[in-house]
């Protein structure tokens, strides 16, 4: 028999009240990387060197960059 969890209010995830956004750009190649690396870098939306998206400053985006720092230049952009 399955017990069902009560999601209360304290579960909530933070949906990045604080207004940050991240710049990230691909600086270094993916060539010779582990496959995990390159998933990383294909996830936060990254596809060649030179490319930058913009992402939310979140706990999820956090721990990818910090997986794959050596390839990103990560700049923190109030949200105005």
């Amino acid at each position: 028999m399955a017990v069902k969890e009560k999601k209360t209010g304290s579960q909530k995830k933070e949906t990045g009240a604080s207004g940050k956004k991240l710049r990230i750009k691909l600086v270094r190649s993916l060539v010779g990387r582990p496959r995990k690396q390159r998933e990383v870098v294909r996830g936060l939306g990254l596809r060649r060197i030179n490319s930058e998206v913009m992402r939310r400053d979140c706990p999820e985006v956090r721990g990818m960059v910090d997986k794959v720092s050596h390839l990103v230049n990560v700049e923190e952009l109030d949200k105005k």
